[in-house]
């Protein structure tokens, strides 16, 4: 698929959403011509293995939300399965934190106070990538015990939660806030009882976070 292609795709999701956006001269999605502004690029992977697709979402002149996405299948099939997973994991929480558009059967929405701060929290869904294993009890309350101990300025902040457990029951998490690593995330993974399985399976999960607008 090409990236024009990819991009109309893209608009119409968003479309789909009821956020109208316009391509700029250099082919980004802006909203009424300034930011948020999202581009999506898909990238076949080798003989026999999944692509990529990257979302990029510009929310000001120096912040950009970056996530990434594999698809099944190459050229256009590819790049739809792997826009379908950004659909079901990440467009709700982004359609709340950066556009307004909340929906709350599709994500967890809280308010949580920090310091002298009040937060709205938008909980996207913990997606696995295979069907029937049970989620891990106390997410929700971790991860706001470990924001809490987190001087967050006064923007938009958001979360990607990873984690992977092997066949071999080897594990591999990672946590990242505004895309850089997250130690207060690692432990949050760290301490949370996964269930063990003879099957490997990863679990992802997106989070946003703004100050409260009353």
């Amino acid at each position: 698929m090409n990236g024009h292609s990819v991009q109309t795709d893209l608009l119409r999701l968003f479309e789909r959403h009821d956020v109208e956006l316009e391509p700029d001269e250099d082919d980004w999605l802006v909203t009424d011509g300034d930011f948020p502004a999202v581009r999506a690029s898909w990238h076949d992977g080798a003989q026999g293995e999944p692509g990529r697709l990257d979302v990029d979402v510009v929310i000001s002149e120096e912040r950009q939300i970056e996530e990434s996405f594999a698809g099944h299948g190459r050229g256009d099939a590819g790049a739809r399965d792997a826009l379908q997973a950004f659909e079901r994991n990440v467009l709700h929480v982004l359609l709340a934190a950066c556009w307004y558009v909340t929906d709350d059967r599709r994500i967890q929405l809280h308010n949580w106070e920090f310091g002298v701060r009040s937060w709205d929290v938008f909980i996207g869904p913990l997606a696995f990538s295979r069907d029937g294993v049970p989620a891990p009890d106390g997410l929700s309350a971790g991860l706001q015990d470990a924001l809490r101990n987190e001087a967050l300025s006064g923007e938009l902040h958001w979360i990607r939660l990873f984690y992977r457990r092997a066949d071999d029951g080897s594990v591999l998490a990672e946590a990242l806030l505004d895309n850089q690593p997250w130690p207060g995330g690692d432990r949050l993974l760290a301490q949370l009882a996964w269930p063990s399985s003879g099957q490997g399976y990863s679990a992802r999960c997106f989070i946003a976070l703004d100050i409260r607008d009353y």
